[in-house]
This record gives C-alpha cells, structure tokens and sequence, in this order.
C-alpha cells in the first residue's frame, strides 16, 4: 500500500516536524509499505523513500512568503485561488496511486495557507479510495505570538476548522485539548499518538547492525546484558548462561549479546563455543543469547562495539581470571550497572563503583542481585519504559498499525 506524507519541507532541512515524518516514513518503510514524501524543499535521504518537490508547498518559496505579507494583514492576494489551483492540481497528480495520505501540520499553521487551502479543496472533493491524517504538532489560533496574524475569516480560518472526513491525531493529550476547544470535535475523534525515538540514528547503528539487532529483538530487550568479550574458557560464559536462565524467569525479555570471536591463539575455544551452543539449547535461551562469534567469526568493528555499549543495561564479566578489564573502564563511559566476579584485577580497577559477586554464589543468587537493583533504578525505568512505549518501532506498532487498520475497516465498510 502506497503512503504518502505531506508537510512543508523534509530532510535535509533540520526541524522537529521534518524529523517526526522522516522517522514514521522510514519505520513504515521497514514494516513493507511503500512510501514517498510531498514537499516543497527536501532532498532524497533514504534508498527506499522517494522524495518529491514542488516549491510553493514551501513556507519558504518567494511567492508563498511574498502572500503571508498580505495575509498577516488581513488581505487576500489577487491570485490567491490561481496558486491554490496549482498546488492543488500537483497534489491530485501525485496523489494519484496513494492509499493513505498523512499531512504533517498543514491544516493547522498558517506558514503556507495556499497549501493548506489546497488540501482541504482536495479531501473535500477526494475520491473514497485516497484516506488521510492530519498529524497536529502545532496550532497558529493557540499560539499567542500569531495573534496577529489570523481572522476569522477564510483562508485563516481553516486553521481551526473541524475537517471532515479526516482522521485527526495530536502528539499529546494537551494538543489534544487544544484541537478539541479550538474546532469544536468530539475528543473521541482525535488520537494521541506521541513522537518516538529513531533508536537507529540515536544509537549510531550502521544499516547492517541495525538490520541485524532489529531481526533479533535485540531493541526491545529488558533488560540489555553485554559481554564484550572474546569467547575463551577463563571467561566463564557457563554461569553467565545460568545467570541469564534465571533472569529470564523475572524479566522474560532478557537478552545477553557475547559481542567476542573466539580466542585467536587457543584452538580448543571453537569447541569452547558449540560446548556453550549445546548449553543455550539446554537452557532454552535461544532468543535470549547471542554470540556474535555465530554470525561474524572474524569480529565486529569498534564502531559497532560503540553502538552495543549504547544499547547496553548492564555489563556482566563472569571471569576466572583476567589481567586487567578494559570493558570495566567502557561500561563506566557508557553509563552502564557493572555486574563482575570478585576476582583481585576486576576488585581493584572498579575501586567500589561496580557489583560485585562470588564465583562461589549460584547463579540464581546473582540474577536476583541484577533484578533488584535494575527494579530499582530509576534511569533503568525510564529506559525500559523508552524501549516499550516510544521508540517509533514500539509506536508503530501499539499506535500507527492499529490506527491504520482501523482507518480502512471503516473505509471498506
């Protein structure tokens, strides 16, 4: 299904509402829909997104500019109606094939009232096939530095006009409430849907790693435990397993990433490493382990390393033996809870600012030592409430997929 969005202007141009469509273009994008976006400035950014422009969409054309000089005085200009003919001629063009049209501020600012006078020409006279949203962000009658600049009178009034026929969304209940007292519409007429998190862009994670991580939930894991260490038997990976089997009875989402190769210098770690796939199995962690060593025999990049420490809850080194500890001294840059064995190198280089454990404690008393200090974390709270709720992969599909099924039920219907 085809779905188009509509605003003033797209990336490259920096904005908040620009980077609010760009981030729902692209996660629709990844969930199978194809999708372009209509604006006056904008530059194609994604292999997949196709980016097409007609400058008097833009708030910032000479000409749309040159109108809102007139406008903010209360003055139509003579060939007002011509350019909204134009702008509405284009849109019905290349609106052509597309099923769902999402409008992005349009019919709620007055930057451009030529396109917005165009878009209401347009759903007013539409065919049933083309459905659409207008996304509020942003309200020119609440705010009060355009007071000014509107009247009660078209074209600034279809900026407070209950449009039929459409879907309404607001970002938030209080953009909500502005949209109900500003048009008069049933507040059961108008979804909340907030802004997410580009966790891809946030995070640095390159198209593959964000490919690879995506595909196996690692985004939505609660908690996220790294070990990024190489897969060598001093490390002691049997209890990390066992740890991880027992968190998995308290927090279900739990995944453990192993980011290491094998050892390079002992041949015996590569059976090292089917001993511990044979345990996973037995463990039934298979959607909760991952070593890396699987898909990436000679080791991932530093920058990917990077982006796993971003993703990262906790670290947990479950050695026997070490020299030093070098991701002690990465976790605590990435802000990281730091779970280690008691063992001298580890002891001394965490100087009192990490947990630490006995080799000698189970496993499940180690897990129960991770799990009450995560439930007792408040920046962890926040994060794994990110993770669930606004993270535009979690928005999408708790709010914009429902939305979206909804929309054509009651079309089809």
């Amino acid at each position: 299904m085809k779905v188009s969005f509509l605003h003033y202007s797209a990336p490259p141009v920096v904005g908040g509402v620009e980077n609010v469509m760009a981030s729902q273009a692209e996660c629709l994008s990844n969930f199978g829909y194809d999708v372009e976006i209509l604006c006056g400035r904008g530059q194609r950014w994604h292999p997949r997104i196709e980016v097409k422009s007609f400058p008097l969409l833009d708030s910032r054309d000479p000409q749309i500019l040159e109108f809102k000089k007139f406008l903010d005085k209360g003055q139509i200009p003579s060939n007002f109606e011509e350019v909204v003919s134009q702008i509405y001629n284009w849109l019905v063009e290349v609106l052509a094939d597309t099923r769902l049209l999402i409008a992005h501020n349009v019919a709620s600012q007055h930057k451009n009232l030529a396109l917005t006078a165009a878009l209401y020409r347009l759903i007013s006279s539409r065919q049933e096939k083309l459905a659409v949203i207008l996304w509020h962000h942003d309200f020119a009658w609440t705010a009060s530095q355009y007071k000014n600049e509107l009247y009660p009178s078209y074209p600034w009034d279809l900026c407070k006009k209950d449009w039929k026929g459409v879907t309404h969304v607001a970002v938030s209940d209080a953009r909500k409430q502005d949209l109900v007292q500003l048009t008069g519409i049933a507040e059961g007429k108008v979804k909340v849907i907030p802004a997410g998190i580009n966790q891809k862009s946030l995070l640095g994670l390159t198209d593959e790693l964000y490919q690879f991580v995506a595909q196996n939930h690692l985004l939505s894991a609660e908690p996220f435990i790294l070990m990024p260490i190489r897969v060598t038997r001093r490390k002691n990976f049997e209890m990390a397993l066992r740890i991880t089997a027992s968190l998995k009875r308290i927090f279900p989402m739990v995944k453990l990433v192993v980011t290491g190769p094998t050892g390079a210098h002992n041949p015996t770690n590569e059976q090292y490493l089917k001993e511990l796939l044979e345990l996973r199995r037995l463990l039934d962690l298979e959607n909760q382990v991952f070593f890396l060593a699987e898909y990436f025999p000679d080791g991932i990049s530093e920058e990917w390393i990077g982006s796993f420490y971003r993703m990262a809850d906790v670290l947990l080194l479950t050695s026997k033996e070490e020299g030093f500890g070098i991701p002690i001294l990465e976790a605590g840059l990435s802000r990281l809870l730091i779970f280690c064995s008691d063992i001298a190198p580890l002891r001394a280089l965490t100087d009192g600012h990490a947990h630490l454990f006995s080799l000698h404690d189970s496993p499940e008393i180690v897990a129960e030592k991770i799990a009450e200090k995560l439930n007792n974390d408040l920046l962890y709270a926040f994060r794994a409430k990110v993770r669930k709720e606004f993270t535009w992969e979690a928005v999408y599909t708790l709010k914009i997929a429902p939305l979206i099924s909804e929309i054509f039920q009651q079309n089809d219907g």
